[in-house]
């Protein structure tokens, strides 16, 4: 039952990965930015979303844990 488990974990915390993956994939944005001074050209910047940045960092710290437990759960069973 603990092998079981722990492969179960170790599932999770790869779909936790991909989740980070995706979400961090849609965190950013760019946009232009007005010139300064008159004459100047129109820069850009990158806009990040608040909270998409915290949805990819709660999902990369869930699946670290997850995967942290799953290797030591696995590595107890053994």
């Amino acid at each position: 039952m603990a092998r079981f488990r722990a492969f179960i974990e170790l599932a999770l915390a790869c779909g936790a990965a991909l989740g980070c993956a995706a979400s961090w994939s849609a965190v950013r944005s760019t946009v232009a930015v007005a010139p300064v001074a008159s004459g100047q050209p129109v820069t850009t910047s990158v806009v990040y979303d608040p909270q998409l940045l915290l949805l990819t960092l709660l999902l990369a710290t869930a699946a670290g844990i997850l995967a942290v437990v799953g290797v030591a759960r696995l590595r107890r069973a053994a």
